[in-house]
């Protein structure tokens, strides 16, 4: 390893910062020590470390219906068998 390093500056969302550093926290890492696993592996394995994809049309359907749900707020359920029941319902069963 060189003797020498850089810095990297990044900006995200705070929320999302705070989040991932606690969670990594409770794994003994800091977010340096992450990133430099995620330089490591992808400089290793000339790959980066997770499967990623553009979603097909109906996996984007899909997405744009679950955000249309969220944003109107429909079909909230309080269990899955709540959902389940509802679904049952709803496909003449």
């Amino acid at each position: 390893m060189s003797s020498q390093s850089s810095m990297l500056h990044v900006r995200m969302d705070t929320d999302l910062k705070q989040k991932a550093t606690e969670t990594l926290a409770a794994m003994g890492m800091t977010v340096s020590d992450a990133v430099r696993l995620l330089f490591h592996r992808i400089a290793v394995d000339q790959a980066f470390p997770l499967e990623l994809k553009v979603p097909n049309a109906r996996t984007r359907r899909a997405m744009a219906e679950v955000d249309e749900l969220v944003r109107t707020r429909k079909r909230r359920f309080a269990s899955a068998d709540e959902m389940f029941a509802e679904l049952e319902e709803d496909s003449g069963q």
